[in-house]
Protein backbone atom coordinates (compact mmCIF):
# COMPACT_ATOMS: atom_id res chain seq x y z
CA UNK A 1 0.00 0.00 0.00
CA UNK A 2 1.22 3.19 -1.14
CA UNK A 3 0.76 6.68 1.16
CA UNK A 4 1.00 10.14 -0.03
CA UNK A 5 2.98 11.51 2.86
CA UNK A 6 2.86 14.92 1.56
CA UNK A 7 -0.96 14.73 1.44
CA UNK A 8 -1.05 13.78 5.33
CA UNK A 9 1.65 15.63 6.33
CA UNK A 10 -0.83 18.20 4.61
CA UNK A 11 -3.84 17.15 6.56
CA UNK A 12 -2.15 16.97 10.14
CA UNK A 13 -1.15 20.54 9.77
CA UNK A 14 -5.11 21.16 8.58
CA UNK A 15 -6.17 19.51 11.70
CA UNK A 16 -3.73 21.48 13.73
CA UNK A 17 -5.16 24.56 12.55
CA UNK A 18 -9.02 23.71 13.14
CA UNK A 19 -7.91 22.27 16.43
CA UNK A 20 -6.16 26.10 16.76
CA UNK A 21 -9.53 27.60 15.68
CA UNK A 22 -11.66 25.54 17.86
CA UNK A 23 -9.25 24.81 21.15
CA UNK A 24 -7.23 28.41 20.74
CA UNK A 25 -5.90 28.12 24.81
CA UNK A 26 -4.76 24.67 24.71
CA UNK A 27 -3.06 24.48 20.98
CA UNK A 28 -1.32 27.81 22.35
CA UNK A 29 -0.36 25.76 25.26
CA UNK A 30 0.74 22.48 23.53
CA UNK A 31 2.68 24.59 20.58
CA UNK A 32 4.32 26.45 23.22
CA UNK A 33 5.49 22.89 24.86
CA UNK A 34 6.56 22.06 21.04
CA UNK A 35 8.34 24.93 20.77
CA UNK A 36 10.20 24.42 23.85
CA UNK A 37 10.98 20.87 23.00
CA UNK A 38 12.32 20.97 19.74
CA UNK A 39 14.96 24.30 20.55
CA UNK A 40 18.29 23.08 20.29
CA UNK A 41 19.64 22.40 24.03
CA UNK A 42 22.11 19.36 24.60
CA UNK A 43 20.43 17.63 22.00
CA UNK A 44 20.18 19.14 18.64
CA UNK A 45 17.14 19.64 16.64
CA UNK A 46 17.77 17.22 14.04
CA UNK A 47 18.23 14.88 16.99
CA UNK A 48 15.08 15.96 18.93
CA UNK A 49 13.18 14.89 15.26
CA UNK A 50 14.79 11.37 14.64
CA UNK A 51 13.72 10.44 18.14
CA UNK A 52 10.25 11.86 17.43
CA UNK A 53 9.89 10.13 14.05
CA UNK A 54 10.93 6.83 16.15
CA UNK A 55 7.98 7.24 18.63
CA UNK A 56 6.16 8.23 15.53
CA UNK A 57 7.12 4.32 14.54
CA UNK A 58 6.42 2.91 17.33
CA UNK A 59 3.10 4.46 17.78
CA UNK A 60 1.84 3.58 14.95
CA UNK A 61 0.90 6.96 13.55
CA UNK A 62 0.75 7.67 10.00
CA UNK A 63 0.57 11.93 10.75
CA UNK A 64 3.36 11.18 13.17
CA UNK A 65 5.71 9.81 10.38
CA UNK A 66 4.55 11.99 8.01
CA UNK A 67 5.34 15.01 10.36
CA UNK A 68 8.38 14.03 11.48
CA UNK A 69 10.20 12.35 8.35
CA UNK A 70 9.35 15.89 6.57
CA UNK A 71 10.77 18.02 9.69
CA UNK A 72 14.25 15.42 9.47
CA UNK A 73 14.65 16.04 6.11
CA UNK A 74 14.16 19.67 6.79
CA UNK A 75 16.53 19.52 9.90
CA UNK A 76 19.29 18.50 7.93
CA UNK A 77 19.26 14.40 8.78
CA UNK A 78 20.71 12.29 6.32
CA UNK A 79 18.87 8.81 4.83
CA UNK A 80 21.30 6.42 7.33
CA UNK A 81 20.56 8.51 10.09
CA UNK A 82 16.78 7.73 9.44
CA UNK A 83 17.41 4.48 8.96
CA UNK A 84 19.30 4.36 12.49
CA UNK A 85 16.74 5.38 14.61
CA UNK A 86 14.46 3.64 12.63
CA UNK A 87 16.00 0.66 13.59
CA UNK A 88 15.90 1.39 17.43
CA UNK A 89 12.06 1.78 16.67
CA UNK A 90 11.54 -1.73 15.00
CA UNK A 91 14.33 -2.52 18.37
CA UNK A 92 11.54 -1.10 20.55
CA UNK A 93 8.38 -2.02 18.74
CA UNK A 94 8.88 -5.45 17.33
CA UNK A 95 6.90 -6.59 14.40
CA UNK A 96 4.17 -3.24 14.04
CA UNK A 97 7.03 -0.84 14.36
CA UNK A 98 8.96 -2.94 11.14
CA UNK A 99 5.79 -2.36 9.53
CA UNK A 100 5.81 1.28 10.23
CA UNK A 101 9.39 1.99 10.30
CA UNK A 102 9.41 0.83 6.49
CA UNK A 103 6.67 3.75 5.79
CA UNK A 104 8.60 6.41 7.74
CA UNK A 105 11.55 5.12 5.41
CA UNK A 106 9.57 5.76 2.37
CA UNK A 107 8.22 9.11 4.12
CA UNK A 108 11.70 10.13 4.45
CA UNK A 109 12.94 9.45 0.92
CA UNK A 110 9.43 11.34 -0.92
CA UNK A 111 10.34 14.44 1.37
CA UNK A 112 14.43 14.29 0.35
CA UNK A 113 13.43 13.85 -3.51
CA UNK A 114 11.02 16.51 -3.74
Amino acid sequence: MSKDYETISNEVADGAAELCRSLPSEMRAFMGLGAATYADGSLSRKTKELIALAIGVTARCDGCIAHHSKACHAKGATREEVVEAIGVAIQMGGGPAMVYGADALRAFDQFASQ
